[in-house]
Parts: C-alpha cells; structure tokens; sequence
C-alpha cells in the first residue's frame, strides 16, 4: 500500500492511492518549476515575491516526496539561460539562493535529505559556491531523499561538456562513457517529469535522462502546488503502463 494516503488528500485521490503497490512509487520526479513571476502578477505582487514563495513550495514538495516514498527529486532551478533575465531579477534569485540555502536547505537537511547541487557552479560568485560546497558535505550521509537542485543547468551544455570529457580521455563515445561523463552522473534516471503553469515542454532539462520519463504538464503554477496534486500525479503515474519502447 502506498504511504502517500494522508488524510489532507481528496477522498478520491486517496482511494486511488490505497490501490498502489509501493512497487509503483517512483523512485525519480524532475520538476520544471514554472510560473512564479505570472503567479506574483495575477495577484498583483512584485514578481519577486513569486520567486520567494516558490522557495517554500519547494522546501514543503521535498517533505512530501520523501513521505510519499520517491527518493530522488530534481528541480530545475536555475537555467543556463536565466542568466539573461534582467539584472535587478538575477541579483534577487543569487539572494534568495543564499538564504534558501543557508535556511530551508539546512532545515531538510537536519530531516535526513540530502542535497546535491547540478549545473554549472564555477558561474556562481565563491560565496555561494562556498554554500554549495558546505550543503552538500553536511547532507553526505542522509538517505531519506537526494534533492538534485539544478542550476546555471542546460541539457545541452551538459551533453558537449561530456562529450568533450569523453574525448579529453580517449574515449569511445557510447552511452555509458557520457553518461559517466554528464553533470548528473550517479542520478537515476526520472520516472516523471513534471512541469507546472501549463507549458508543454521541456526547456532543456534533463534531455538525455529523460528518454523514457512520464511527462506530467499541469496548469498550477509553481507556487500553488500543493501536497494534493503530488498526490494526483502518483495516482496518474501508477495508472499508467510504461512499455519503454516495447
């Protein structure tokens, strides 16, 4: 039976949920957290503030994964491409980044989460490199969930920087060496992708893992998902026959 039947879910969800074999908990989610700046403005807020309310949305979806039994979840954070917003929008994320991560992090943390950071990280200033760095040794040995927080992330860059990895070692290149190779080496593969605010793509995460992943686009935005439509998507995700290309 799944652990993923609290009380806090519809009737109907939980029903659904009482049915699933552990077997059909996802071991992997991708996230693609969108719609924080549309959801600010529908609500007449700066845009900023749907950054900020992001951010505790996402420190209450790593608690429910982990209850829900999932043990690796990847958001996407920050893109390679985010580095073209406006400038007064990107010194607001690096500090929110700062105190997401000396915060809410430490608090998942100290919950046995582990954090592990993916991306680009040289791009970021040494003092949040050196919260990367602190983040990461200090949540080693937790085992409840890995979050893979992506940032400064794109699936191409990842993909030529492993190619060119591969290469700078006399390599064949096959599956195997790039994958030894790629910025997430060592995550599984996503059995889901989710991606908030009803956009129907990817945006250049996680290309290569996501091969045979179930794709989930949802109209909530970012900051309205709730414990309850993680639920849904579990529900969805068990109903589903998967046949990786059979």
């Amino acid at each position: 039976m799944s652990r993923y039947n609290g009380r806090n879910l519809p009737r109907a969800t939980r029903v659904l949920l009482f049915c699933i074999d552990m077997n059909d908990t996802p071991a992997c989610i991708g996230i693609i957290m969108d719609g924080n700046r549309r959801w600010a403005v529908a609500r007449g807020l700066p845009k900023l503030e749907g950054h900020r309310q992001g951010a505790e949305v996402l420190r209450e979806t790593a608690r429910n994964a982990r209850d829900a039994g999932v043990k690796h979840l990847i958001v996407y954070a920050f893109s390679t491409e985010n580095w073209q917003r406006e400038q007064e929008e990107v010194g607001y994320l690096m500090d929110l980044l700062r105190d997401f991560f000396k915060n809410y992090l430490k608090d998942l943390s100290q919950e046995n989460i582990r954090v592990r950071i993916v991306g680009q990280k040289d791009r970021f200033d040494p003092d949040i490199q050196k919260i990367f760095e602190e983040t990461e040794h200090a949540s080693t040995n937790n085992t409840g969930l890995t979050l893979w927080v992506c940032l400064s992330y794109g699936s191409r860059a990842e993909i030529v920087a492993a190619a060119k990895a591969a290469c700078a070692r006399g390599q064949e290149i096959t599956e195997d060496s790039l994958a030894a190779h790629l910025w997430t080496a060592g995550m599984p593969d996503p059995d889901i992708i989710i991606r908030t605010s009803g956009e129907k793509r990817l945006s250049n995460f996680l290309l290569w893992q996501a091969a045979y992943s179930e794709l989930f686009f949802i109209d909530t935005m970012w900051p309205d998902f709730t414990k309850d439509k993680l639920g849904q998507v579990l529900a969805e995700f068990a109903a589903r026959e998967r046949r990786r290309g059979k």
